[in-house]
């Protein structure tokens, strides 16, 4: 059989973003300019991005059996990924507020996962993402996986519970800013902290607007600059960072023989389109789209 398959392990949220001026408090109301209503969470959006860029997917989340979980379902399955379902009581839902190119998220989790959760076949799997959450799966599964040779990648937006357990089975460990403040390092002492401590293969970490820095299999730290995007063209950058993730994966499926830069590359471009666009899940782009802005 071949590894044709990215599998991810993530939290599935439903975002509603809301795009407004002002927030209105106590017995005010306001208008808002418009709205968006979608998948959101990090692995997920990233599941989805690798799905519509053409690579198949699957993807390890929690459904629940309420209404909003019946949304959730249609939508995966619009999408033709195959779900691995672990149970919850309650879909978790996000609020999204975008403004002048940063947001303000406020969130509702049910985390209580049932005890259980999916023995997934890995036969045809060719690359794991994870992004912290369903702790005790993620830690399997990625023992499974690199015991297996398949590639694992670690989205580390900030620290969770299983963090310093996880990253000893990560080959590919992508984090923010905020993790780094959150283990007190700059950029470039966090890669050196990767190297050092975990012998990660591919260490970076995205900064925004200043790009990224990242070290190859040890070597010396390189710098890519985030592509210019006008700030009156950043419209939402809610799930810019996901959609990255699941853009190098999907470059990565594509042709793993291909250097890591260009791999970044393609998910640099993948969420500069992103950023110009209202909502999570609706401002993912294209495979079309995306190699179009790489010829420019």
């Amino acid at each position: 059989m071949p590894r044709d398959t990215a599998l991810f392990i993530g939290h599935t949220y439903i975002d509603l973003t809301i795009s407004t001026d002002v927030i209105p408090s106590g017995d005010d109301k306001a208008i808002a300019h418009d709205y968006d209503f979608g998948i959101g969470g990090n692995a997920t959006v990233a599941a989805i991005t690798n799905q519509k860029v053409g690579i198949k997917t699957e993807l390890l989340t929690p459904i629940a059996s309420d209404l909003l979980g019946q949304v959730v379902c249609q939508k995966y399955e619009s999408y033709g990924i195959k779900v691995h379902e672990r149970d919850v009581k309650k879909t978790s839902l996000s609020l999204v507020l975008p403004n002048n190119g940063k947001r303000a998220i406020l969130r509702c989790r049910d985390s209580d996962y049932a005890p259980a959760y999916p023995n997934i076949p890995l036969e045809n799997i060719k690359a794991l993402h994870l992004d912290g959450h369903q702790p005790e799966a993620a830690i399997e599964y990625a023992k499974k996986c690199r015991s297996l040779g398949i590639i694992t990648s670690l989205d580390g937006g900030g620290l969770r519970s299983n963090t310093y357990e996880l990253l000893k089975f990560i080959d590919v460990a992508v984090v923010s800013m905020r993790f780094c403040e959150q283990i007190n390092k700059t950029p470039a002492e966090t890669i050196n902290w990767l190297i050092e401590e975990y012998k990660t293969p591919v260490a970076a970490v995205t900064m925004g607007e200043e790009g990224m820095l990242y070290a190859l299999n040890g070597g010396k730290q390189e710098h890519m600059p985030a592509l210019p995007v006008p700030s009156n063209k950043v419209l939402d950058t809610t799930g810019a960072g996901d959609i990255f993730h699941g853009a190098y994966i999907a470059s990565y499926m594509m042709n793993s023989n291909k250097p890591w830069p260009e791999h970044f590359a393609f998910a640099r471009a993948a969420s500069s389109i992103s950023i110009q666009r209202l909502g999570t899940e609706s401002s993912i782009p294209t495979l079309k789209e995306i190699q179009e802005l790489l010829k420019v």
